[in-house]
């Protein structure tokens, strides 16, 4: 049986002090699936020392373990932080910072190494879904990203880029294709066993009226959610979906 795992990711929004409050309210709660945090990088470590129940996680991280790069965050911060996970690949970061599978894949392999979880964001965009390369696109990014990768210790991120930030959601039978898609293509690199592990979370305009219905679908073990996440009383009625 595989925990669900819902995470907010915060972009770049959100206040230390008002994210500190958020995070007091969230920990009032108890939860019988995991429930975690990425934030900005200067909140990390005071959100990481607050937090008991919820997971704190890094939105991204550097393919070096250290060197002349200004203003990246390396995977020994992040482990020195204790943070449980970091995003990896999302969509913001291969279409603003031209990050590509090859890179996702150096950055995953370190946070393996460094015991902190990869969520490994992929997805399609709307050019691509229109013309029907979702499995052509997906299955790449799946094989390049996680390739010598050990997967079972990853979480995996469908997030259709047409779905993010649009209002649009994939419906619950598109996404369910999706992760069904991804886990078929982690049980051919691997085994079957290992893809039926692998939780595989759902991201794109996911809010409180959706959540229960996506949740529903077999593949998919939790989402990653924006905007609603912003909001402690649609963050609260989603993980208590």
């Amino acid at each position: 049986m595989r925990k669900p795992i819902i995470i907010g990711n915060w972009k770049m929004n959100m206040q230390i002090a008002d994210g500190l409050v958020f995070l007091n309210d969230l920990e009032k709660e108890s939860y019988n699936i995991d429930v975690g945090i990425a934030c900005q990088a200067i909140s990390l470590i005071p959100m990481k020392e607050q937090a008991k129940k919820v997971l704190i996680g890094a939105q991204n991280t550097n393919d070096e373990l250290n060197g002349a790069y200004t203003g990246e965050l390396s995977v020994d911060l992040l482990k020195e932080a204790e943070l449980d996970f970091c995003l990896v690949g999302h969509s913001e970061r291969r279409q603003y910072y031209n990050e590509s599978d090859e890179t996702v894949n150096k950055k995953i392999k370190l946070l393996l190494e460094k015991q902190i979880t990869p969520v490994v964001c992929v997805g399609e965009s709307l050019e691509q879904y229109e013309n029907k390369q979702t499995k052509e696109v997906i299955e790449k990014q799946i094989e390049l990203a996680l390739q010598d990768v050990d997967v079972k210790n990853c979480v995996i991120a469908y997030e259709p880029i047409w779905a993010i930030g649009t209002g649009k959601t994939a419906t619950p039978e598109i996404a369910q294709s999706v992760c069904r898609l991804i886990r078929k293509k982690i049980a051919s690199l691997t085994s079957v066993e290992i893809a039926n592990k692998v939780r595989i979370q759902y991201g794109g305009s996911v809010n409180p009226e959706n959540i229960k219905e996506l949740m529903a679908c077999e593949d998919i073990d939790g989402a990653l959610v924006g905007g609603a996440s912003l909001k402690i009383n649609d963050f609260k009625k989603l993980i208590s979906y």
